[in-house]
């Protein structure tokens, strides 16, 4: 509906760039309906995705869609043994790639490979598609930070609703282009596509993430919104503020799948003072984003001498208006405003369903497993995934108090804090550095940096230095890594 909504009104508008290629709306339409042919003829159950950012990628989105079957992008950066295992688990199913994941995908019987069809093979009318909202539109594997990762179910009746929430129909401009730099599995770019279509929006495709293609991209594009995950908006600022020519096209700039110190957040109001900031938080069984921390949010909070308002440069912001959110204690008890604890939702885009289970509760509210809590006036501040916080003597501490207080140091590039077991205490913190280049600082002097700041019991009980932090693709800090690490070290 979407795609055919914007094919009619806009036809000859690009729709799509990646690779040096580029789609209109009406060739986008074009090639999602070979797709729904080839996948209708074979009878398979979904259609799977496995490669870089490409046109394809985004055709092969719309035409399961047509086929009435799910679209499953899968991560290509798995290791071959993990794609294996999470193709045995959604087959029969039309594989497609792009060329250099050709060779990742193993032969199975219920894997049946299909080619790019040619722009000039002839348009085949689409699938018969009987219309369910309660269909599954798209399976998507969690990251995986905390554990093995899970297939999470989003609907027509999850991601519809999303759309129709975020943006209006054509409302773009036709110079409008938005810089998708996130790889096509990951939830906030399957919603690009989704809502971008929608908008009528040219989608830019960034096929592989570094600061300088991204950089190099957004100017000869005339890209004039983007999004970025917190490890490249802090590489782009190094870019930008290195020539000095700034992004002059660019109008809007949303970041989101993890913790963004406040400091990177500054320092982009400073370099990028014409760019509309917005923190998206969300996740991928709630069909992308959930709150938002806007424009004019960033730039009150930024002016602020008061402290509580300020320190909402570092929340994710307010629920949308579809959104509902509560903040629980371990009993599932509702708690009130500054109370940590549990983030839970509902709104009728919360998905919260895997394969194998479902994780929503009878009244539609979903579990996130993150860590946090509400100020006075709504705003959330995340501490980080519920397994994060440190047990300590039977207090709660949290990793992210820390490591602000730590990044806040002029030789602290980087910072991690994790909990190791420790027989007297439960556990105790230990902080995972990255000294940044020219500087030196010694492990009593970062102690005392986070005493004179916090309670001792903040304090790590060890300094590690590392030449960089794990993170995922997404940007998501792989703290699992570092625990397991660091207990290795102390055994």
């Amino acid at each position: 509906m979407l795609l055919e909504m914007a094919t009619q009104g806009a036809p000859d508008r690009v729709a799509v760039v990646a690779g040096g290629r580029s789609m209109t709306y009406a060739e986008l339409s074009d090639q999602a309906h070979r797709y729904a042919a080839t996948v209708a003829d074979l009878e398979v159950e979904r259609l799977v995705y496995v490669g870089e950012n490409s046109c394809e990628a985004v055709a092969a989105l719309f035409g399961a869609a047509l086929a009435a079957v799910p679209y499953v992008p899968v991560n290509y950066r798995w290791t071959d043994a993990q794609i294996a295992d999470a193709l045995a688990t959604i087959e029969p199913a039309a594989v497609l790639t792009d060329h250099g994941c050709a060779h990742r995908v193993p032969e199975a019987a219920g894997l049946v490979r299909i080619g790019v069809p040619s722009p000039d093979d002839p348009v085949p009318a689409a699938p018969p598609v009987h219309a369910d909202e309660d269909a599954p539109a798209v399976l998507l594997f969690t990251s995986g930070t905390s554990g093995t990762p899970k297939a999470a179910v989003l609907r027509n009746r999850h991601l519809v609703p999303y759309v129709l929430g975020t943006v209006e129909f054509l409302n773009a401009d036709a110079d409008e282009a938005i810089l998708v730099s996130v790889p096509p599995y990951h939830i906030a770019a399957v919603s690009s596509v989704l809502t971008s279509v929608f908008a009528g929006r040219r989608m830019v495709q960034l096929v592989a993430f570094d600061a300088d293609s991204w950089v190099e991209l957004a100017r000869t594009q005339r890209v004039t919104q983007a999004m970025v995950v917190p490890t490249m908006l802090d590489r782009i600022l190094d870019v930008v503020e290195a020539d000095g020519a700034g992004l002059p096209a660019l109008r809007h700039l949303s970041y989101g799948g993890g913790r963004m110190p406040a400091a990177v957040v500054e320092r982009a109001m400073r370099l990028l003072p014409d760019v509309d900031l917005v923190n998206a938080y969300g996740l991928t069984e709630t069909s992308s984003t959930i709150t938002l921390l806007g424009p004019e949010d960033h730039r009150v909070a930024a002016a602020s001498t008061d402290p509580a308002v300020r320190a909402r440069l570092g929340s994710v912001g307010r629920a949308l208006p579809t959104v509902e959110i509560e903040i629980r204690d371990r009993d599932g008890a509702a708690l009130g405003p500054l109370a940590s604890g549990e983030v839970w939702v509902r709104g009728e885009q919360v998905s919260g369903e895997y394969l194998t289970h479902r994780a929503i509760t009878a009244d539609g509210w979903y579990p996130t497993a993150d860590h946090g809590y509400l100020d006075a006036d709504g705003f959330l501040f995340l501490h980080g995934r519920l397994d994060d916080v440190i047990v300590r003597g039977g207090e709660n501490l949290s990793p992210a108090e820390i490591e602000d207080r730590l990044v806040q140091h002029p030789a602290i590039a980087e910072a991690a804090v994790v909990g190791v077991p420790d027989r007297e205490w439960g556990e105790r913190v230990e902080a995972v550095v990255v000294v940044a280049d020219g500087t030196e600082v010694s492990e009593p002097e970062i102690q005392e940096w986070v005493r004179t700041a916090l309670r001792s019991t903040r304090v790590p009980a060890a300094v590690h230095r590392r030449a960089a932090l794990p993170y995922n693709e997404t940007g998501k800090l792989l703290r699992r890594v570092l625990r397991d690490d660091l207990a290795a070290t102390n055994s």
